[in-house]
């Protein structure tokens, strides 16, 4: 029989050790021939990625050895760090940063030189035997130089700093570079400050001679104010691309890319792939990452898809002769990384219940075998919270989304008259999403008898272009608006406690914490950044290329608007401040430095107010190391009780908070 408690203090046989354990990275997925590959983050081996393999005979193990951690820095978010070929592997390792082959049996071997130079995103040329990719190039004065370059696979060349050759470069940056079939043809993106990726790319196309070099050069599709997606191509040559062109993310078919086609021509020589698909699906994702995927040809004449309605993901086959669109696996969630070929799918894929997994898909029979788990913790369902998706009223007369978490302890209940403690999420980005997966961190408060608001501001993904570009002029104020509406919401029904109301987020989400701390400081109690911008002009003039412009379409070009920079960071509005804050930042952080946060804390701190401040060597823009993460979701408990004033369950290791009384 359930124990009456006070809401906070119940105990959770989830530890913070538990969710530190189980929180495998998964992604990057693979189909080789009979094997399976994939990228395993390993918050137990210090957040270092290992590449895997899953045999035909079912055996799992390591493909690189434990002093190569296989990540990407190009962007600063990576991604695109590896690709299997005929059972050879090519990685790149995070420390030196150099690629690397992997043939079976043999020890790693560099194919390029060392230096400031970071890849990403490959494609194979096996005829002309080299790797296509994106170089980010740190060697020169000012922002780093983005191009395509062509890698020869001898590494014996990898000595010779002007080895890679540049085959594609004027733009400020690149993705997805994608050979045809034959090999006569290269596809790729590239875009221009200020746009990110989901506000305008363009696809380019050009024909590849026997040297290697690209002639005949055209853009195909997209433009400053249309985001291309992950072109890619049909096994009977035909270049495949998901556009926003129509207001939502769809996947179109082009016959303009070929060597017998090479007129630029209009929009209406692109087909919709799919006929019946809602209106408001969304078949794309903001490529914050390279090597993400919605699509992958599975046979001739078929797609696997995913798309997103509403802010929930779904998978789906598509015949390309008929556009229809039939859902499979609907007990699926799937997440950025999907492979196929005729007979299985492999994705990344969760549920409300069950934590993300690497799962193979017959896309026949529709059974599912989980190849991989992202946690070996087996929960009861009597502690897991499953999202309920809200939609509520904000201001402007506008609309937002979120996911509500209500407490749950099969163990506890809450004296009758009370209602929970509520943290609202604010998620970063800004321009990406919540999800509806299980997340064990937001386990690890419901479990406790927190409630939780997950919550989709304007601005974020799934939702379509327009909700997109909502936050456009507004970063701090709309964003802002939405998770104080959505407490409101919460409050007014009667499912969340608004005088125990902690926001809590990072990154973007961080910042979001913070101007809604300080600039609406009658409505959270606490909060809890996570290395999150304090100060927009500091971050415009110290933070790294990929998002060096991003600010002047969320906010407004800079230096014109320096006032508007001034006016809307929270450093500057610390007289408004009111209520507790806890702050956690990566020492190594080159997104949002770790200035940022120190700045944030002696401000605090100076007025008064109670303020915590946990730094963590080694650790970048997202931890990802056990011990960090045990430590902060045991201090932000920790915290809570010390500011609400009840006593965890848990045995917490005492945090420092200057200006407690």
């Amino acid at each position: 029989m359930a124990r009456e408690a006070a809401y906070g203090t119940w105990a959770s046989p989830l530890s913070a050790a538990a969710v530190a354990a189980g929180g495998l990275r998964l992604g990057s997925v693979a189909l080789d021939g009979g094997d399976i590959y994939w990228l395993e983050g390993r918050p137990g081996e210090g957040g270092r990625y290992a590449l895997v393999k899953r045999a035909p005979d079912g055996s799992i193990g390591d493909v690189t050895p434990r002093d190569l951690n296989v990540r990407s820095r190009v962007h600063g978010f990576g991604g695109g760090s590896d690709l299997v070929v005929d059972g050879v592997a090519f990685i790149v390792n995070f420390a030196g940063p150099r690629v690397y082959r992997l043939l079976p049996g043999q020890p790693p071997r560099p194919i390029t030189p060392e230096g400031a130079w970071f890849h990403a995103d490959f494609a194979l040329d096996a005829r002309r035997q080299r790797l296509i990719c994106v170089r980010e190039d740190h060697t020169g004065p000012g922002e780093a130089v983005n191009t395509l370059v062509s890698i020869p696979l001898d590494e014996g060349e990898a000595r010779d700093a002007d080895t890679p050759q540049v085959i594609a470069s004027g733009y400020d940056f690149y993705s997805t570079p994608r050979l045809s079939p034959d090999g006569s043809t290269l596809s790729w993106l590239a875009w221009r400050h200020p746009n990110m990726p989901w506000d305008g790319t363009e696809l380019w196309v050009a024909d590849v001679t026997a040297a290697g070099t690209l002639e005949h050069a055209r853009q195909i599709a997209g433009g400053a104010t249309e985001s291309i997606y992950q072109p890619g191509w049909s096994p009977d040559g035909a270049l495949y691309y998901v556009s926003d062109r129509s207001g939502y993310w769809h996947l179109y078919r082009s016959d303009r890319s070929n060597r017998s086609n090479r007129s630029e021509g209009s929009e209406g020589s692109d087909r919709l792939v799919i006929r019946d698909a809602p209106a408001d699906a969304e078949f794309g994702r903001p490529q914050w990452v390279f090597g993400s995927s919605t699509w992958q040809f599975a046979g001739r004449s078929r797609v696997l898809v995913s798309y997103s309605r509403q802010g929930q993901w779904h998978l789906a086959i598509v015949d390309t002769a008929t556009g229809a669109l039939q859902d499979i696996a609907p007990a699926l969630v799937p997440h950025e990384w999907m492979a196929a070929n005729d007979t299985h799918a492999i994705v990344i894929a969760g549920s409300a219940t069950q934590p993300d997994a690497v799962v193979r898909l017959n896309l026949t029979s529709g059974a599912v075998e989980t190849v991989r788990r992202g946690s070996t913790l087996q929960i009861d369902e009597g502690y897991v919270s499953a999202p309920e998706p809200i939609q509520f009223n904000t201001t402007g007369g506008a609309q937002a989304h979120a996911f509500y978490y209500a407490p749950r302890n099969k163990d506890f209940a809450a004296p009758p008259a009370e209602r929970p403690p509520v943290i609202v999420i604010s998620h970063g980005g800004p321009t990406s999403a919540a999800r509806s997966t299980l997340d064990l961190q937001i386990q690890y408060w419901t479990s406790r008898g927190f409630a939780v608001a997950d919550v989709n501001y304007r601005g974020s993904s799934g939702y379509g272009r327009a909700y997109r570009e909502r936050l456009n002029g507004q970063w701090g104020i709309a964003d802002v608006d939405d998770v104080i509406s959505a407490l409101r919401f919460l409050s007014v029904e009667g499912r969340a406690d608004a005088g125990r109301a902690v926001i809590r987020g990072g990154s973007a989400g961080g910042y979001t914490t913070l101007a809604a701390l300080t600039f609406h400081p009658d409505v959270f109690r606490a909060g809890a950044s996570y290395y999150g911008v304090s100060d927009l002009e500091v971050l415009e003039i110290d933070t790294h290329k990929f998002e060096s412009r991003y600010s002047h379409t969320l906010i407004a070009p800079y230096p014109a608007a320096k006032d508007v920079y001034r006016e809307r960071s929270p450093i500057h509005a610390i007289d408004r401040l009111a209520c507790p804050l806890i702050l956690f930042q990566g020492l190594e952080d080159k997104v949002v430095p770790p200035n940022q946060s120190q700045m944030m804390a002696d401000a605090v701190r100076e007025k008064g107010l109670p303020v915590a401040y946990l730094a963590f060597d080694g650790e970048q823009h997202g931890f990802r190391k056990a011990e960090t993460i045990i430590r902060c979701l045991e201090a932000e408990l920790y915290f809570y009780g010390a500011i609400f004033g009840f006593t965890p369950a848990d045995r917490i290791p005492p945090v420092p908070i200057d200006n407690l009384r």
